[in-house]
């Protein structure tokens, strides 16, 4: 059984990668479909619930439109590859030596150079891992808790992976967050919103000092090991690639920017497995018997979010006659939105397609640029700052700190702070360029 569901996850991948030939759409929304289903009894409650209420989704959509049901495979089978093959990506990265060496090697030093080493080196480790990037740091700490037990500095180490790993969605040009603001904003630029969204980031890392336990004297932990600029520019040289293979797809290729992440992760991989079988190693691709979970909230939710928001994108028919007060005031509310639905549960895939499917095609062409930055901040809060969050989750797993207390009451200050300030901004440039 893991076997096929392993096969079935390739399947879907193969089909992301071939999303413009006929069928393939349908074919890799199926093979997700299938896998879900096939791993149903080991998923988790939310997963389970946001894929049952995409089958409902469908069912509305074969009632109403059947036209419906070809756009929403479509928007499923490219998050599926995108995530695919970014996990694909991860399980390959993960076992390298230089991943291990820069792991330990950001639990070294003082209090405030751990911390800052946790939370950058982690924003930095996920463009190319994104969860694998939690899993991988997060057994570090888990391990000091076993050795050492509960402490400040454990603490503090969980702050910094979660809220370096949260600001990932807000800049990260592999992200699914960017991905879809670039898909569902087809006129917004990618370096121009990562050009702003990038030191939006750094400054809410920056913040999160302020919102640290202090340490005592002997809590400073000992030295870990040393990466070395080798493995550093080993492991960076990776990440330019593929951000130099996402701008040749879309730019040259003018490939969607979600099939251009693809690609490049994809490449990346088949060039990895080529220097190792020149090295005398016979690589075997890993199993994807595990991606249920993700298959179910990525699909799932791409699939809703992009049914409910051509209803209503079809109800207003892109003009929704709002006066021009109105759009800096819901530029503002966009991150509130991402995170109030966050605390209810709702994955931010699905927040981030109803609100660019339908503000985007209304939204002042001019002033784009204020709702994908609203979108993608608010996303990237919503991930480090709320307990339903897949990365607070595996923490939880890891640590046995609970996410509530790791994500929603360790970081509520910053988080309500960043939003004011991502509301702020988004209003702002809303104002400025429409």
């Amino acid at each position: 059984m893991s076997t096929l569901r392993s096969v079935l996850a390739y399947v879907a991948l193969i089909a992301a990668v071939l999303a413009t030939l006929p069928g393939m759409a349908f074919l890799g929304a199926v093979a997700v479909s299938m896998a879900v289903s096939l791993g149903w009894r080991d998923m988790r409650r939310v997963p389970r619930g946001v894929f049952a209420v995409a089958v409902l989704a469908m069912a509305f959509a074969f009632g109403r439109d059947p036209g419906l049901v070809e756009g929403a495979a479509g928007n499923m089978t490219r998050l599926a590859g995108l995530i695919l093959s970014v996990m694909l990506l991860s399980s390959v990265l993960a076992g390298s030596r230089d991943l291990q060496r820069i792991s330990s090697s950001l639990f070294s030093g003082k209090p405030g150079t751990r911390y800052a080493s946790l939370a950058f080196g982690t924003a930095l480790v996920s463009v190319p891992l994104n969860f694998g990037s939690v899993a991988v740091v997060g057994s570090l700490i888990s391990e000091r808790i076993r050795r050492s037990g509960d402490s400040a500095a454990t603490r503090n180490s969980t702050r910094a992976v979660l809220r370096g790993f949260g600001v990932s969605p807000i800049w990260s040009p592999l992200s699914i967050s960017v991905a879809l603001t670039l898909t569902l904003l087809p006129t917004l630029g990618g370096a121009q919103l990562i050009g702003l969204s990038l030191p939006f980031a750094m400054l809410v890392l920056l913040a999160g000092f302020l919102w640290r336990e202090p340490e005592p004297q002997l809590e400073t932990g000992a030295a870990a090991d040393t990466a070395g600029a080798a493995a550093w520019l080993r492991f960076g040289g990776i990440i330019l690639g593929i951000c130099i293979g996402v701008f040749l797809f879309s730019h040259v290729y003018e490939f969607s920017y979600a099939r251009s992440v693809t690609l490049s992760c994809l490449a990346a991989v088949i060039i990895g497995w080529g220097l190792s079988f020149a090295g005398g190693h016979t690589p075997r691709p890993p199993t994807m018997a595990n991606v249920s979970n993700e298959l179910a909230i990525v699909g799932g939710s791409a699939f809703i979010g992009s049914v409910i928001s051509a209803v209503v994108l079809g109800q207003v028919n892109g003009d929704m006659g709002l006066p021009g007060w109105a759009w800096p005031v819901l530029a503002a509310l966009v991150p509130w939105s991402f995170f109030m639905a966050g605390l209810a549960g709702a994955n931010p895939i699905l927040t981030g397609t109803l609100i660019g499917g339908i503000l985007g095609p209304a939204w002042p062409p001019g002033a784009v640029l204020g709702l994908g930055f609203a979108m993608v901040t608010g996303w990237g809060i919503t991930a480090f700052g709320t307990p339903f969050a897949a990365n607070a989750l595996i923490m939880e797993r890891l640590t046995g700190y609970r996410a509530r207390d790791a994500s929603l009451r360790w970081s509520l200050a910053l988080s309500l702070i960043a939003l004011s300030a991502a509301s702020a901004i988004a209003a702002g440039l809303t104002v400025w360029l429409a």
